[in-house]
C-alpha cells in the first residue's frame, strides 16, 4: 500500500494547493447553501424570521463545530495510518470512527429536541424571536446524525488525498437544499420550519451518497458491514484525539454564546444586522479551514512516513496560504460589504448595522490563521489535549472576562467585536509554542 503520489512525492506547495482547492470549493458551497437558508427566509419571510434564524447560528455552530472537530481527529488518524502503510490499523480506525461519529450525532439530536428552547433562553433570545428560533433549531438538530456521517466520510477521503468525491456529493445535496428552501418557504409558506426541513433532507442525502461510495469501494479504506465494530485500541485513539479536537472546535462557539448574548442586548435591527454579517464568518473561515485540513493531513501522512522535514515545511506552507486567503477575503468584504449584505436583507438600517461587524472582522480574519493552523498541526502530530486546554483559556475564559469587563463598561458593538482579534492573538502564541515544542521532541526521538 503506497501513499498517494499527489500527497507525498511532488512539490509540496503545489500539492497542498491542489489538495486544498476542492476542499475550498466544497466548504464555500456548504456556506453558500447554508446562506440560502438565511437569504430565502430573510427575503420572503421578513426581518423577524431572519433575526430568529440568525439568533440560532451560534448555538447550532457550537454542536456542528464539535462534529467537524471530531472529523478532524478522524482525518489525522486515518492519514497517519495511511502514511505508515498500516492496513490493519487503517481498517479498524475507519470502522470504529463511523460508529463513534454516528453515536455523537444521535446524542446531539436528542439534546436539540429537548433542550433547544432552554439554550435559546439562556442566550437572552428576544421573546418575539423565541418561538421561531426554537422551532428552527429543533428541526435542524434532527439532521445531526447525517452531518456526523458526512463529516466522517469527508475526513476519510481527505486523509487519503481524494477531496473531489465529497465536493461532488455536497454539490448535489446543496442544490437540493436550495430548491427545497424555495419550495417550502415560497410555495408551502412554512417559514423557518421550511428552511430547517430543507437543510436536514439535503444533509441526509449527502451522508447517504458518501457512505454508499465507501461501502462499495474495494480499496483498503472502504467500509465493510461485517467489520463495523469498536476496536479497543483504535477507539481509544479516536476518542483521545477526536473528542478533544471536537471539544476545542466547539469551545470557540461556546465562547461565542457569550458574544451572542452581548449582541442580543442591542435592538432587533442590530441582531438582524449581526445575523446577516455573521454569514461572512463561515465563508472566510471555511475557506481557510481547507488549508488547516491540508495541514493536518500532510503532517499526519509525513509523520506516519517518518519524514519530519516535510512535516515542518507543510506547516509553514499551510500557514502562509491560510493567512493570505483570509486577509484577501476579509479586505474584499470590507470594500464590498453592502453588496454582500444585500443578499440577506433590503433594509438599509440592517445593512448599516451589519457593516459595523464586517468592517472590524474583515481586517482581522487573516490573523486567526496563526491560531488555527497551529491547532491543526498539533492534531496532525497526534496532540489535541493541551491545544484544547489552551483554547479554553485563550478563547473561552478570556472572552467571558472581556464580555463582563470591557464590553460591560463601554457597551458598544465595537467593544464587543474587538475581543475576537485579542483572543486569537493570545491563543496563537501558546498554540505555536506547543507545536514547536512537540515537533522538536518528536524530531529528537527520531
Amino acid at each position: 500500500m503506497a501513499p498517494q503520489k499527489t500527497l507525498v512525492q511532488k512539490s509540496l506547495p503545489v500539492q497542498i494547493l491542489l489538495f486544498s482547492l476542492p476542499l475550498m470549493v466544497s466548504n464555500v458551497l456548504q456556506v453558500l447553501f447554508n446562506m440560502a437558508d438565511i437569504a430565502v427566509v430573510g427575503r420572503f419571510s421578513g426581518s423577524l424570521s431572519l433575526a430568529a434564524v440568525g439568533s440560532t447560528t451560534t448555538a447550532v455552530a457550537l454542536f456542528t463545530g464539535i462534529l467537524i472537530g471530531l472529523g478532524g481527529g478522524v482525518n489525522a488518524l486515518v492519514a497517519r495510518y495511511y502514511g505508515a502503510r498500516d492496513k490493519e490499523g487503517l481498517g479498524k480506525t475507519i470502522h470504529s470512527s463511523l460508529l463513534i461519529c454516528l453515536f455523537c450525532g444521535l446524542i446531539m439530536t436528542a439534546f436539540g429536541l429537548v433542550g433547544s428552547r432552554t439554550l435559546l433562553k439562556l442566550l437572552n433570545t428576544k421573546p418575539e424571536l423565541l418561538d421561531k428560533a426554537s422551532l428552527y433549531m429543533g428541526i435542524y438538530f434532527c439532521g445531526m446524525p447525517a452531518l456526523a456521517l458526512y463529516n466522517f466520510g469527508n475526513a476519510v477521503y481527505s486523509a487519503i488525498g481524494d477531496t473531489k468525491k465529497p465536493l461532488i456529493f455536497l454539490l448535489i445535496s446543496g442544490i437540493l437544499n436550495v430548491v427545497l428552501n424555495l419550495f417550502f418557504v415560497i410555495v408551502c409558506h412554512l417559514d423557518v420550519a421550511g428552511v430547517a426541513i430543507a437543510s436536514i433532507l439535503s444533509q441526509y442525502l449527502s451522508a447517504f451518497l458518501i457512505l454508499f461510495t465507501l461501502f462499495r469501494s474495494k480499496e483498503i479504506f472502504g467500509l465493510r458491514l461485517k467489520e463495523l465494530r469498536l476496536t479497543g485500541k483504535n477507539a481509544r485513539e479516536i476518542l483521545t484525539l477526536g473528542i478533544p479536537s471536537g471539544i476545542q472546535n466547539g469551545i470557540f462557539y461556546a465562547a461565542n454564546l457569550f458574544i451572542q448574548m452581548g449582541v442580543n442586548s442591542f435592538d432587533t435591527i442590530m441582531v438582524a444586522g449581526n445575523s446577516a454579517a455573521a454569514n461572512a464568518d463561515g465563508l472566510v473561515f471555511d475557506v481557510m479551514t481547507a488549508f488547516y485540513t491540508a495541514c493536518s493531513s500532510f503532517i499526519g501522512l509525513n509523520y506516519g512516513a517518518g519524514d519530519m522535514k516535510k512535516v515542518k515545511k507543510s506547516y509553514h506552507i499551510c500557514m502562509a496560504f491560510s493567512f493570505g486567503i483570509g486577509m484577501a477575503m476579509g479586505l474584499s468584504l470590507v470594500f464590498f460589504g453592502p453588496t454582500f449584505l444585500s443578499l440577506f436583507t433590503s433594509d438599509p438600517a440592517v445593512v448599516a448595522a451589519g457593516m459595523k461587524r464586517l468592517t472590524i472582522m474583515g481586517i482581522c480574519y487573516g490573523f486567526s490563521a496563526f491560531m488555527d493552523n497551529a491547532i491543526a498541526g498539533c492534531r496532525g502530530l497526534g496532540k489535541s489535549f493541551w491545544p484544547m486546554v489552551m483554547v479554553i483559556i485563550g478563547s473561552v475564559i478570556f472572552r467571558i472576562i472581556w464580555v463582563y469587563t470591557v464590553f460591560a463598561y463601554f457597551h458598544t458593538i465595537l467593544s464587543l467585536y474587538l475581543l475576537y482579534i485579542f483572543s486569537w492573538a493570545i491563543t496563537a502564541v501558546f498554540e505555536n509554542w506547543y507545536f514547536i515544542k512537540t515537533y522538536r521532541s518528536i524530531t529528537a526521538s527520531h
